[in-house]
């Protein structure tokens, strides 16, 4: 270090403190300033990317909510329609019930209205036939006691006591 301030030269020294504020000078103009700025315009990008990114963010979560409510609109809407549905196919069945059981109740008083027709029917022929027979009994009856002369007198006199009593 004695040898060093031994060499020491002011004229030197001078000279390189001069070169060292040109270079200082000249760095600040052309290389800090274009490098400052280089980094404050990647800074800047940088930023912004990240202001984007947190914007599509945002977006991002907007679009969830909004695709979350559709989702239960779409659910509740298709509940409703199934709800709809269900009443539908109940509505349906009572109505095939209470058609069904007007038809039944409307042939079963057509089959009891027919039964009774034909009751009706038979017990009319039943009694023609029993008129009829009784008649041919009557008759043949009639023919026996009327083949005689005094019976049918005495037949006369008995239906017209018969009847004066009645």
């Amino acid at each position: 270090m004695d040898q060093l301030l031994h060499d020491f030269s002011p004229g030197l020294f001078f000279m390189q403190a001069i070169i060292l504020l040109i270079l200082i000078v000249l760095m600040r103009k052309f290389a800090w300033k274009p490098i400052l700025d280089s980094l404050q315009s990647r800074e800047d990008g940088i930023q912004n990317a990240l202001d984007s990114a947190e914007k599509a963010k945002l977006e991002m979560q907007n679009l969830q909510a909004d695709n979350q409510k559709l989702l239960q609109e779409a659910r509740a809407e298709r509940e409703e329609m199934l709800k709809e549905a269900r009443e539908m196919k109940n509505k349906m069945i009572e109505d095939a019930k209470s058609e069904a059981e007007g038809q039944a109740n409307k042939m079963i008083a057509q089959a009891q209205a027919a039964i009774e027709g034909e009751k009706k029917a038979a017990l009319a022929e039943l009694k023609n036939h029993v008129a009829g027979i009784s008649l041919e009994i009557a008759e043949k009856v009639m023919r026996t006691e009327l083949s005689n002369k005094d019976k049918q007198l005495q037949l006369v006199e008995t239906m017209l006591a018969e009847k004066s009593l009645n």
